[in-house]
């Protein structure tokens, strides 16, 4: 009578901490990358005053582009590690009408610590 009690005690309690969360560093979750990567070194390759076809040479062609003309590109790198938290990391670049850059918007900004 009493190892039933046990056994019905012990089934109980592991269908209750079944569902914690104590259990989910062992399941494997794979690294999720989208977007474009962009090194620092590349970032600092650019500058104002460079063509479109200059800036897609080194940083290759934009993730987007404005939807409401092609005066400004978004570079968007976004990282979601397994088990951590979601980063993400947006270059924007605006061109004027002459098709040069004129303003470079790094959020957050690339550093050389990668």
């Amino acid at each position: 009578m009493r190892c039933k009690t046990l056994t019905a005690a012990a089934v109980a309690l592991l269908m209750l901490t079944a569902g914690c969360s104590t259990l989910e560093k062992v399941v494997y979750r794979p690294d999720i990358n989208q977007g474009n990567y962009l090194s620092p070194a590349d970032v600092q390759k650019i500058h104002t005053g460079m063509t479109k076809q200059q800036v897609a040479y080194v940083l290759g062609t934009p993730m987007l582009h404005d939807p409401f003309g092609s005066d400004v590109w978004y570079y968007v790198f976004r990282q979601e590690p397994g088990h951590e938290g979601i980063t993400q990391q947006t270059l924007t670049l605006t061109f004027n009408q002459a098709g040069e850059l004129t303003n470079i918007d790094n959020k957050p900004k690339l550093s050389d610590q990668k």
